[in-house]
C-alpha cells in the first residue's frame, strides 16, 4: 500500500470503527496528519496570525483519525476501546505506539480478515 492508497482508504471510511487496518495504512496516514499539520499552521501564520486553517482541519480529520486507530488495534487483536490508554499520560502513549507497530495477526480474528 503507497500513501496515496493508504490515505484515500482512510478518508474514505471516514467514520468505520468496524474491521482492520494494517500498519502501512496508520503510518502513512499518520504521516499525511503531520504534513498537513505543518502545512496548515504555516498558511495559518502567513494568513491570519493565529489558528484558523489548523483548528478546521484537526475538526475534519479527527473521526478518521480515531477510526483508522481502532481499526488497527482491531488489527492487533484488541479492542478500540484500548484506546482510551492513551488518556494516561507518557506511558499510554508508548503502549498505543507499541500496539500500533505490531505486527497484526495473521489470518482471521474476532474483528474480521486480514485487511
Amino acid at each position: 500500500m503507497n500513501f496515496t492508497q493508504a490515505v484515500s482508504t482512510v478518508l474514505s471510511k471516514y467514520a468505520t470503527f468496524t474491521g482492520r487496518a494494517a500498519r502501512p495504512e496508520f503510518w502513512w496516514f499518520a504521516l499525511f496528519n503531520v504534513i498537513a499539520s505543518l502545512v496548515t499552521g504555516m498558511v495559518d501564520q502567513a494568513l491570519f496570525g493565529h489558528e484558523v486553517v489548523s483548528i478546521v482541519y484537526a475538526l475534519a480529520v479527527l473521526l478518521p483519525g480515531l477510526a483508522v486507530a481502532v481499526r488497527r488495534l482491531h488489527d492487533t487483536d484488541r479492542s478500540g476501546w484500548w484506546l482510551l490508554i492513551g488518556l494516561v499520560p507518557v506511558i499510554g502513549w508508548i503502549v498505543l505506539v507499541y500496539w500500533y507497530a505490531s505486527e497484526g495477526t495473521p489470518g482471521a480474528n474476532q474483528f474480521g480478515p486480514p485487511a
